[in-house]
């Protein structure tokens, strides 16, 4: 069941950390560059102008290697991944 959070930190252009979580979110099925690579900035400013401060919905889907949440991430009726393909590696 998907909850609704508020997002307060971006970490980098594909994991996040919000108000009711100790553990950073990682978005399903994406990957944007890594700090030190190319288009590391670039990915994380736009992930943050699309989701910092606001609310979004988490569908949890697996944990990965660091126990992050990986998750399908929704703002409004938009899959987050959707809006930051272009970003993609």
């Amino acid at each position: 069941m998907p909850t609704k959070e508020i997002v307060t930190k971006i970490i980098d252009g594909d994991t996040f950390e919000t108000n009711k979580r100790k553990i950073p979110i990682r978005i399903a099925n994406m990957d944007t560059p890594e700090k030190r690579q190319k288009g590391y900035q670039e990915a994380k400013k736009g992930l943050s102008d699309l989701i910092m401060g606001q609310e979004v919905s988490i569908e949890p889907v697996a944990k990965d290697k660091y126990n992050r949440t990986v998750a399908k991430v929704k703002i409004g009726k938009f899959l987050v991944k959707t809006k930051m393909k272009k970003f993609e590696k």
